[in-house]
């Protein structure tokens, strides 16, 4: 009963914010309209909202989920996005990190968007981690990129076709630059690669899982 009434509670409390929940259990991290929810440090105008998407064009910078799910701190999860990308593009999906005011986000993973950068890491590489070589999806195409963590697994899926499937050592060690690269829990952040770099994203959506 307890855990019915805290689920009530949520399901209340989002649906109050511009949140959508669908009965399958995803939530909306974008309202299609705002950018609200969400928390950019330099170089902000890289984001906007054009045509319902998240649009990424400019200098490098980060926009990190900042919102009322899960108070932006995910452990265990599911999450899905629509994804396109501009010929020659490069960016990513990064995951258990953390607001940085300016530079590449230091805590936990990144999974990679890139189809044709000059960077041989394609989508769908857990980058520098378990690298992609193939390119699966083509530029200006929508693909979904899908993200699991659970435990010390994480799966990487694009357009349901399996990209990574990696499991965390116990005995993990990284050099001294990727030292926080490592799963315990955080928030997401999509990037801002550089400005000749153009990617769209829509359809943000997670799924908490139980810890």
């Amino acid at each position: 009963m307890k855990i019915l009434v805290l689920l009530l509670l949520l399901i209340t409390n989002l649906n109050e914010s511009n949140h959508t929940i669908h009965n399958d259990g995803w939530i909306s991290l974008f309202d299609a309209k705002t950018l609200s929810g969400w928390k950019v440090g330099e170089n902000a105008t890289t984001f906007s909202v054009e045509n319902g998407t998240i649009s990424v064009h400019g200098p490098t910078a980060h926009l990190f989920y900042d919102g009322e799910v899960a108070n932006h701190n995910f452990k265990n999860f599911e999450f899905k996005a629509d994804v396109m990308t501009r010929p020659g593009a490069n960016s990513g999906i990064y995951f258990h990190t953390a607001f940085q005011q300016a530079g590449w986000p230091q805590k936990g993973y990144e999974a990679q968007v890139n189809n044709s950068h000059t960077d041989w890491r394609r989508t769908g590489s857990l980058y520098g981690i378990q690298d992609v070589k193939e390119t699966y999806v083509k530029d200006d195409e929508w693909f979904t990129e899908y993200i699991k963590v659970e435990g010390k697994h994480i799966l990487i899926k694009i357009n349901d076709k399996t990209m990574v499937d990696y499991t965390e050592p116990a005995n993990l060690s990284r050099p001294a630059d990727m030292s926080e690269r490592k799963l315990s829990s955080g928030t997401f952040a999509l990037q801002g690669h550089d400005p000749n770099s153009q990617v769209y994203y829509k359809n943000i959506m997670v799924k908490v899982l139980p810890d």
